[in-house]
């Protein structure tokens, strides 16, 4: 009778040790998850755009159309004139079709609050 009851708490120990540990690998694969993760891989831009920043490879055409319509600013930019450039910068990333995203975890990558999502096309249509 002991060796039965010791086999299953065994047994019930080994399955609370791998719960536990598929429990703690899948935090960790979601640790990152959405647009703003490292390498940036939803092509996001600042908003508003900033006077510091460096040129972006293959940026996309609405994050080009922001930074033509609207001045950039810098850390020094008075608060009115900051609100009224990001209300503009808003305003282009929406007409142009993208998508405004809140960052309330602000980090070295993506330090700013606001960022434009553009729309980019799935592979599969463009030919």
């Amino acid at each position: 009778m002991k060796i039965m009851l010791s086999t299953r708490l065994w047994l019930l120990s080994q399955l609370v040790v791998a719960i536990l540990l598929g429990a703690s690998a899948t935090v960790v694969k979601a640790e990152c998850s959405g647009c703003l993760c490292p390498g940036n891989p939803c092509k996001l831009c600042p908003l508003p755009p900033t006077k510091d920043a460096p040129p972006v490879p293959g940026e996309p055409d609405t994050c080009l159309k922001i930074k033509e319509k609207v001045p950039p600013v810098s850390a020094n930019t008075e608060p009115d004139a900051h609100y009224a450039s990001l209300d503009k910068s808003i305003m282009e990333c929406v007409r142009n079709g993208g998508d405004v995203v809140m960052n309330s975890r602000r980090n070295k990558e993506f330090p700013s609050k606001h960022y434009c999502k553009p729309y980019i096309a799935p592979a599969a249509s463009r030919k």
